[in-house]
C-alpha cells in the first residue's frame, strides 16, 4: 500500500490487516492518495530538472500533457480513454483506467502514472482504512463500478512486453528518443541508503496525530480533528486548540501541493490565528497569493472548510 506524502498512514490504511497479509506499506514522496500497487500494473516515471522549459509549468497542465502517452497507448490496444481533471484517465465511459501524481524532489519534478492491467478489488477493499466495517462492502462495490483495468475492459491482459513497448514509443514521440541504461554501482548503494529512511517509522508515520479523533485535554485546551472533500482530495486537519486560538496544525490528505515544502508554511501561517472562519480564510487565501503553491482542485476556502469541519 502506498499513501500519498501528505496523509496519514494510521487514517489511511487498515496496519492490521497490511501486516497479517505481509501487505508493505509505504509513503512516497509526492502527493496523491493511497494506492494498492502489485504486478499487474506496469509504472512509469517522469524525472526532470524544474528549470526543465520543455514541460510545463502549471501542475494541472502538466498531469494532461505527460498522460497523453498512456491514454493513447491505451487507444493502441482498443481502450478509448481521456484526461479527467485533477489526476485521473478515464475510459470514455467514465470509469478510472488510471491514476497519476507529481510533485518536487530536491532539484527535480516527477510525475508517476500505471497501467492497469488487473485489480484485486478485495484486497484493495480490505486494506483500506474504513470508520466502521459495514462500510468496507460500500467500497468494494463502488470501487467495481467505478475503477476498471485493461482486463476488465478487453476480457484479457495483452502480453506485458507489447504494452511496455507502445508506451515507450509514445513516450518518445512526446518527449525524444529513451535510451535505455543499467542501474551503476553508485545509484544501487544510494537506492539502498534511502531505502533505509524510507521504511522507517519515522517516514511512514511521520504526520500521524497521536490521538484519532477530537480530544478535550483540559478546559479551555482541545485537540480537533476535521475533513472535507475538495475537488482536489480529501484534506484532513489536526488542530490544538487554546481557548479558541488554534496552537498547532496539521494539513494532511490525498491532495497534490507544490512545491510540497510550502505545505508547512502554510501551517505556520495558520498557527496563532483564532478559530473563526473570517480570521482563517484571509490569511490562507494571502498565502496562496503570495507564495504562488499550486494545488490542483484545492482552493483557499476548501482548505478553511477543512479547518471549520473539526468539531
Amino acid at each position: 500500500m502506498s499513501i500519498g506524502y501528505f496523509q496519514d498512514a494510521k487514517q489511511e490504511v487498515d496496519l492490521e490487516y497490511c501486516k497479517k497479509e505481509g501487505l508493505p506499506v509505504f509513503r512516497r514522496e509526492i502527493g496523491g492518495g493511497t494506492v494498492y500497487l502489485d504486478n499487474n500494473q506496469i509504472f512509469y516515471h517522469v524525472v526532470w530538472n524544474r528549470d526543465n522549459t520543455h514541460f510545463p509549468k502549471r501542475i494541472s497542465s502538466l498531469y494532461q500533457y505527460l498522460s497523453s502517452p498512456a491514454i493513447e497507448t491505451y487507444g493502441e490496444f482498443g481502450i478509448k480513454a481521456q484526461f479527467r481533471e485533477v489526476n485521473d484517465v478515464i475510459t470514455n465511459e467514465g470509469r478510472k483506467i488510471a491514476g497519476l501524481g507529481g510533485g518536487d524532489i530536491a532539484d527535480s519534478m516527477v510525475f508517476v502514472g500505471s497501467v492497469m492491467l488487473d485489480i484485486d478489488y478485495e484486497k484493495m477493499a480490505k486494506a483500506i482504512k474504513v470508520p466502521d466495517e459495514k462500510f468496507r462492502d460500500k467500497i468494494f462495490k463502488t470501487m467495481k463500478e467505478n475503477v476498471t483495468t485493461m482486463k476488465g475492459e478487453l476480457g484479457i491482459i495483452p502480453p506485458r512486453d507489447d504494452i511496455i513497448r507502445v508506451l515507450r514509443e509514445k513516450y518518445e514521440k512526446l518527449l525524444g528518443k529513451l535510451e535505455p541504461v543499467d542501474l551503476n554501482d553508485e545509484i544501487i548503494l544510494k537506492i539502498t541508503e534511502l531505502g533505509v529512511w524510507f521504511n522507517s517509522p519515522g517516514f511512514i508515520f511521520k504526520k500521524t496525530p497521536h490521538i484519532p479523533k477530537g480530544v478535550k485535554i483540559k478546559e479551555g485546551i482541545e485537540l480537533i480533528y476535521g475533513m472535507y472533500k475538495a475537488k482536489g482530495g480529501l484534506i484532513r486537519s489536526a488542530q490544538e486548540i487554546e481557548n479558541m486560538i488554534i496552537k498547532d496544525i496539521d494539513i494532511s490528505g490525498d491532495f497534490t501541493f507544490y512545491p510540497k515544502n510550502r505545505l508547512s508554511d502554510l501551517e505556520d501561517t495558520i498557527k496563532e490565528t483564532r478559530r473563526e472562519e473570517k480570521e482563517i480564510a484571509p490569511k490562507i487565501e494571502e498565502f496562496y497569493e503570495k507564495s504562488g503553491v499550486q494545488v490542483p482542485g484545492v482552493e483557499p476556502q476548501d482548505i478553511t472548510k477543512a479547518i471549520e469541519a473539526g468539531r
